[in-house]
């Protein structure tokens, strides 16, 4: 490329960060005057002013957060119709010069002409779809590479003829492509918004409705397209999504570090981001059962547990029960019991509402009996006594214990711990199982919960529902405090003169007495009940019945982006195909019926000889793998490691292991010092295997997710889940596939974490 044409797009890119400092400087200046304005006593000033206040704090965090890379491309177009010129106009894209500039956000110069391209509107889909056959209006599509704020090469792909013809460019292709998988990586995920491929793109723009099953081989894309979806939606439906949100669910918290600042790069910092065990607020659970007890945990059949868990507790006595009513004897008879449950059923509440009911009309019962009752003692009862009787007898020891004895009022927390620790119960609740079956579910009321009692928990949240009325009422007044945040905001927008630069939702999340409210997001990830707009599920194929179900409750719309690899399988409870995983989702319906499924093919990840090498062990497992067409070859072969640790060879040195793998590490060091390593190997080896291996490399290592930031991290193959690593050190294959019912999946996994180079160290036992 000429260096005229390379100064020429340094010029430009400069004067699109000027117009970003500029957009800070502003965005810093009203956010200082919003916040000096005083607005007295006044509630509704003072929600506005603190409104707009964190729409300020927000848009200079977007603001921040695009600057690597602001404008990574350029689409020259061919000549337009007046028409086209029209339409684009009307958009709001007309511009005067055949180019458009793809960026991570849109924007506009002082005359608001659009000088960027947000990477999500229709006008920059040819950016990521053209090709020579199907232009899509453009001539050639110019990759912009750099570093800090600084353009240091630009690559073209010439899609008319007549611009090879006049001497243009220098055809470069996937250039740009193959420079960035060649990249080191950071412990971190980036964004590939400047490499998104048309098979990429089609997905991340299909429409937001019902669900979309995205099945994808290891190395195709699948979590960076899920994440690039979010990002797209958000920004194509705000209007419905602004207020419900999007929830993006992946495997472990390793996962969840990994891919963190994704979506503020892309400027999204709204989305609620967590892990399957983090689904239920107020627990976060890390670890999980053993994979027997997982596959009884996340089976179906556990919410009709819980249901008749639920429904035991309500009991009516089997005898009359004697009270003392402030030295008053009064006979609580069953049929008042049942007659006062049987109006709280008749209500469809869930337990702990319904229990509301059921008190308020025995109470009721009683103090009419006890009324009765003092009436024939000779005393003078009148409809005004009723209601202090009724105090006396809401207050009463003995109505408490009998009211209670009925009816207890319950946490799911208490629940769960009560069915694990009273086997009796469990029995009489589940008289068809083996004892066996039982026995897995036994352990103590203190034991933490797991990764599989998540969705129990929410199960038995769901039946429950509030477990104290003045907290249902809160949430009440929430909702209705909601509704007129968003009136007030209406007319604060309209007073303003802001319409269609503020949305009236994103005003009233702001609204607040205090700064206690947090923004949509904060306040999706701590309410239960929240229901999002849409929610994206990464490494879907891991996911239980149970987990399913608790994620249908989340989205009632059953708006899904659900991407996996049913090769990858690996969890106890997973299904074994997409039709058997969106059940809970869609019923069982076809594909093409209530979901569709699209498949990724295109392996940018890893080098052919890698994939090669699992493709065969998965095809000898008989994995359902997704053939898929690796783009690039590694300049390394696979390294085989044979170690010999049995009885045959007296070689039992505990440590032979440990030296083995430092080994393998030194010479990868060698090779490349800047690059990032994992080590994985069966779960039980892992903390030992870590423990001796920091022996050697001491701060450069790191175990599980506080590790990913280290040259080095020793992971298991189910932390090691949507990870990538410039190079995989797989230790002892063999235990890896012995380790549970689905170990080859585990190693599949393993295998396919590398960019570079991958060594396995097979030991022989």
């Amino acid at each position: 490329m000429s260096t005229p044409e390379l100064e020429n797009e340094r010029e430009y890119v400069g004067v699109l960060y000027a117009r970003l400092d500029a957009l800070r400087r502003e965005a810093r200046e009203a956010l200082v005057k919003v916040r000096r304005e005083n607005v007295g006593g006044n509630h509704q000033s003072r929600s506005e002013r603190d409104a707009y206040a964190r729409l300020y704090e927000d848009r200079l965090v977007q603001l921040d957060e695009v600057d690597e890379r602001l404008a990574f491309g350029r689409l020259e177009l061919e000549d337009r119709s007046p028409a086209q010129a029209a339409a684009d106009a009307v958009d709001g894209e007309d511009t005067d010069t055949p180019y458009r500039y793809i960026g991570r956000i849109g924007l506009r110069d002082e005359a608001l002409r659009p000088i960027l391209l947000d990477w999500r509107v229709p006008q920059a889909a040819a950016f990521y779809q053209a090709t020579a056959a199907t232009p899509l209006g453009a001539r050639s599509r110019r990759h912009l590479i750099s570093s800090g704020r600084k353009i240091i090469r630009v690559e073209d792909e010439i899609f008319d003829a007549d611009l090879l013809a006049e001497g243009s460019a220098n055809l470069q292709g996937e250039g740009a492509l193959m420079a960035s998988l060649a990249t080191q990586r950071t412990g971190r995920m980036h964004d590939i918004v400047a490499t998104i491929q048309a098979e990429q793109d089609r997905i991340i723009r299909s429409p937001l409705g019902g669900v979309l099953v995205v099945q994808g081989g290891p190395g195709t894309g699948k979590t960076a397209v899920a994440l690039h979806r979010a990002a797209y939606l958000l920004y194509s439906h705000r209007d419905r999504l602004a207020s419900s949100g999007v929830l993006v669910v992946g495997p472990s918290r390793a996962f969840l570090q990994y891919i963190e600042a994704v979506l503020p790069s892309l400027g999204e910092t709204g989305v609620v981001v967590s892990s399957v065990g983090q689904l239920y607020p107020g627990v976060e659970a890390t670890a999980d059962d053993a994979p027997e007890i997982a596959v009884v945990k996340g089976s179906a059949e556990m919410a009709g547990l819980i249901s008749r868990a639920v429904a035991s507790r309500q009991r009516v006595p089997a005898a009359p029960v004697e009270l003392m009513i402030n030295g008053e004897r009064l006979t609580l008879e069953p049929g008042l019991i049942a007659n006062a449950m049987h109006r709280a059923r008749e209500s469809r509440k869930p337990y702990n509402e319904a229990r509301v009911v059921f008190v308020k009309n025995a109470l009721g019962q009683l103090s009419r009996k006890l009324g009765d009752q003092l009436k024939a003692h000779g005393s003078t009862i009148d409809d005004s006594d009723l209601a202090i009787l009724k105090e006396d007898l809401r207050t009463a020891d003995d109505v408490i214990i009998a009211l209670n004895t009925a009816w207890m009022p319950l946490t799911p927390q208490k629940l769960i711990q009560d069915l694990y620790a009273r086997p009796q119960w469990l029995a009489s609740l589940t008289p068809n199982w083996s004892p066996e079956r039982r026995a897995l579910l036994s352990r103590s009321r203190d034991a933490a919960f797991t990764i599989s009692d998540v969705p129990l928990l929410d199960e038995a949240a769901e039946l429950l529902g509030e477990y104290s009325v003045e907290n249902a009422a809160l949430k009440r007044e929430a909702k209705q405090q909601r509704k007129r945040d968003i009136e007030n905001a209406e007319h604060a927008i309209e007073n303003m003169q802001v319409e269609g630069l503020v949305h009236a939702e994103d005003l009233a999340a702001g609204f607040a007495e205090s700064s206690v409210r947090g923004t949509t997001a904060e306040q999706a990830a701590a309410d239960r009940s929240w229901t999002y707009g849409h929610i994206v599920v990464d490494e879907a194929q891991e996911l239980s019945p149970m987990q399913w179900r608790v994620l249908a409750r989340r989205c009632p719309v059953r708006s899904f982006t659900i991407v996996g690899d049913m090769a990858q399988a690996s969890a106890a409870a997973s299904a074994d195909s997409w039709q058997d995983a969106v059940i809970p989702l869609v019923g069982k319906a076809t594909p093409g019926e209530r979901w569709r499924l699209e498949e990724l093919t295109v392996n940018y990840r890893t080098p052919s000889q890698i994939a090669d090498e699992a493709d065969r062990m998965a095809i000898e497992h008989n994995l359902p793998i997704t053939l898929s067409r690796a783009v690039r070859d590694s300049e390394w072969p696979v390294f085989h490691v044979a170690l010999d640790l049995s009885k045959e060879t007296g070689s039992r040195d505990p440590d032979a292991l440990f030296d083995a793998v430092t080994t393998v590490l030194e010479d990868d060091r060698d090779i490349d010092m800047l690059g990032t390593v994992v080590v994985i190997a069966p779960t039980a080896s892992v903390p030992a295997l870590y423990a001796a291996l920091a022996e050697n490399f001491g701060a450069d290592i790191g175990l599980g997710a506080q590790g990913l930031t280290r040259a080095i991290s020793v992971l298991t193959p189910h932390d090691a889940k949507g990870l990538e690593f410039d190079s995989v050190v797989v230790v002892d294959p063999a235990g890896i596939l012995a380790e549970s019912s689905r170990g080859a999946s585990g190693l599949y996994v393993a295998m396919t974490r590398a960019t570079q180079r991958l060594h396995l160290i097979d030991i022989a036992r």
